[in-house]
């Protein structure tokens, strides 16, 4: 190929093309134009998530100063129209032609009911844009509130927060609300509205309580109003208004109010959905949902899921790195950031598990090169290598992590919760012990339920990441793998396609390891959470397993009893019948009447009836009773149905009343007798055995005479 010619002026063509420049950008704008990482993904999703971050922070604010959350959420859905309205925005049109225009909507709308209704083939409503639909969110709460000065950092700079640390907490990354507001600017352009009231010394993450020693609530003697946008392209907050008023309500808590696009239509059972599973996971928080439309006021409706449990659960500790966890970045900062003046105070100090005896015989691996009087200052980049190899190889040298630093909801909250929204028939709960993965703690709870309302055959999966519900990606979680296909259901007497089965798994840490950008969903490529999960599943169908057989057990006598119960008019009927030819037989006897033998009859030399002692006395004393009228048809049939309740409450030493409901944490049943009960054998005897008088059990048509047979 002959070399490319050059142009007049002696350049290529390609210098003709602009240099390439360098740009940067700050964290509000890469997410602004990234909001999907953030779970923005399209107007419904963003609805969604704008109303998880906002409930989130309010259970936060609550939960640090030990408050019991009462959260109320106000949806109010709007058209473009009276978005335009309500901001001033002016439509472009004659007054007139945009009567016309919302005129021909509204019939195009009707005219799309009537259709669908109609069930038409060619009628299909078509989708409204989610563009179209404005919706104001509001939160409120009565957590400790924020303080005056601090509101525009808290809620206008992106990765800026107070959740960066080695504990467990719902958000991470100091996103969360900020993006809410990006959306919000993004979508309406509309700044949000905070108004909060703070107490002065009470602040998050254990800086005080809101109730004073003998209990009441401590009331902030201001309350903050700000008017809040966000400079996109410098990352930092934009005060429009920020001012102060006296708190004559004595109101204490915050809320806060954004105005965003959406569409509800599409996510109205994922927000439904999140805040059932939220009530659930937080049994000891009031959340009350009110949604409206300023377009059809009939679409209207209103969720409310009342405090179940007054225990909360105990604040996460932050703690420090794990040696395991570590790596080169992470060292070289914390050396940076170490007030400790030689390499063995700074492992002992700045890192968990390494006592001073562990931090000498780990010097003593890493070399001459290193001494434990030398300064981490000294330490460069090969030795910094070194020493995090060495860290993450040796784990036999340290403690475990500590799983006290996390904070589970407790086998307690979880079983209320699952009652309060599933209300199944048959609940167990179970804990697995403490693990860790990379250096991280974490604890697996698990319930697994039979039952309930609105349940659905088969297995149905309930997930929760640090007492967040996660709602989407649900398949490749590592809580719906293990349920599907690492449990044995019918070793536990359970049928997984047929029974109702709820499968609930929370999982704490300090560090969950989530997949993908969206934070939606668990792996199972971590052996130590696959494990953990499994066996607090199995610990929950082996309590089911007791307890069902319990039910199938209190299930066949009562099938049982049906039976009999069934076949009782007929044998009384039959019953009655022979001692009607009994008496019929004597009522001839008396007479002189003498019948011939039955050919069939069985004769007296090898009969057992011979063996048989009748008591004469007896049988004239049925018959009598039976020409007086105290013996009938329907009383052996009322007798016989007396018997058989007698002996199906005496198999199981149960009430026949009994339900079955074998809730774990109700109330318990004492030990009867019948456990030490021996089976009992019925079987003809014709010779008279030898047995104590006083244990025999004589009746008019048998006698019974208890034997102990040994084995």
């Amino acid at each position: 190929m002959p070399p490319r010619k050059s142009s007049a002026n002696g350049s290529s063509s390609s210098s003709s093309k602009k240099d390439e420049i360098q740009v940067s950008k700050s964290p509000a704008e890469f997410f602004a134009e990234n909001q999907s990482i953030a779970g923005f993904d399209n107007p419904g999703k963003s609805l969604y998530t704008t109303l998880r971050e906002l409930i989130e922070n309010s259970l936060d604010a609550c939960e640090s100063v030990n408050v019991l959350p009462d959260i109320s959420v106000t949806i109010e859905e709007m058209t473009q129209a009276q978005f335009n309205k309500m901001r001033g925005v002016p439509s472009g049109s004659p007054a007139k032609k945009q009567k016309k225009l919302d005129e021909k909507d509204d019939s195009a709308t009707t005219n799309d009911v009537a259709a669908e209704k109609a069930g038409g083939k060619g009628s299909k409503k078509p989708r409204r844009s989610g563009g179209d639909a404005y919706f104001l969110v509001t939160v409120l709460d009565n957590g400790c509130g924020m303080a005056h000065e601090a509101i525009p950092d808290l809620l206008g700079r992106v990765l800026s927060g107070s959740k960066y640390g080695v504990r467990q907490t719902r958000g991470k990354f100091g996103l969360g609300a900020k993006m809410a507001l990006i959306w919000s600017k993004k979508s309406t352009g509309v700044p949000i509205n905070i108004k909060t009231s703070h107490v002065k010394g009470v602040r998050g993450g254990g800086g005080g309580s809101l109730l004073t020693e003998d209990g009441k609530r401590k009331i902030g003697p201001k309350v903050s109003s700000c008017v809040l946008d966000i400079d996109i392209y410098k990352n930092q907050p934009r005060v429009i208004e920020h001012k102060q008023q006296d708190n004559k309500e004595g109101w204490i808590g915050t809320q806060m109010q954004v105005l965003v696009a959406g569409n509800w239509t599409t996510y109205k059972s994922r927000v439904v959905q999140y805040l059932q599973q939220l009530a659930i996971i937080t049994p000891y928080a009031k959340l009350e949902m009110a949604y409206s439309n300023r377009t059809d006021e009939k679409k209207a409706f209103n969720l409310q899921f009342d405090r179940r449990s007054e225990q909360m659960p105990a604040q996460a500790r932050e703690v420090k790195h794990h040696p395991s966890s570590v790596n080169n970045l992470l060292i070289q900062q914390l050396l940076e950031r170490t007030r400790s003046t030689t390499l063995l105070k700074f492992l002992t100090s700045d890192l968990s598990g390494i006592t001073a005896a562990v931090g000498k015989k780990l010097i003593d691996r890493l070399g001459s090169s290193f001494d434990a009087d030398m300064g981490p200052d000294e330490m460069d980049d090969k030795q910094i290598t070194r020493l995090v190899q060495m860290l993450r190889s040796t784990d036999n040298l340290f403690k475990s992590p500590d799983g006290g630093c996390l904070s589970p909801l407790g086998e307690y909250n979880l079983n209320l919760g699952i009652q309060k929204v599933v209300e199944p028939e048959i609940i167990a709960t179970a804990r697995d012990k403490p693990g860790a993965y990379d250096g991280h703690p974490f604890i697996v709870e698990a319930a697994v339920s039979l039952g309930g309302k609105d349940a659905k055959e088969g297995i149905t999966v309930v997930r929760f990441a640090n007492r967040i519900p996660l709602l989407f990606e649900g398949g490749a979680d590592v809580a719906t793998r293990v349920a599907n296909s690492k449990i044995k259901w019918s070793s536990y007497k359970i049928d997984h396609k047929r029974d109702k089965i709820g499968v609930f798994v929370s999982i704490v840490s300090t560090k969950v390891p989530f997949k993908g950008t969206g934070k939606e969903y668990i792996g199972d490529d971590i052996t130590e959470i696959q494990q953990s999960v499994k066996r607090a599943l199995q610990g929950c169908c082996q309590q089911l397993r007791a307890h069902l057989a319990k039910r199938n057990a209190l299930r066949d006598v009562k099938e049982r009893k049906s039976r009999l119960l069934k076949y009782i008019p007929d044998v009384s009927k039959s019953l009655f019948g022979i001692l009607e030819v009994m008496q019929k037989r004597k009522q001839e006897e008396s007479d002189g009447v003498v019948r011939p033998a039955s050919p069939r009859k069985r004769t007296a030399e090898w009969s057992p009836m011979k063996r048989i002692k009748t008591n004469e006395e007896d049988v004239n004393s049925i018959l009598d009773r039976m020409s007086k009228g105290e013996i009938s048809e329907q009383i052996l049939k009322q007798s016989l149905q007396e018997a058989v309740e007698i002996n199906a409450d005496a198999v199981f030493g149960i009430d026949g009343n009994d339900n079955g409901d074998t809730r774990k944490g109700g109330s318990t049943s004492k030990k009867d007798d019948n456990d030490d009960k021996q089976p009992l054998c019925l079987v003809p005897i014709y010779d008279e055995p030898n047995c104590p008088g006083s244990n025999v059990i004589r009746h008019p048509l048998f006698d019974f005479y208890p034997i102990n047979i040994s084995p």
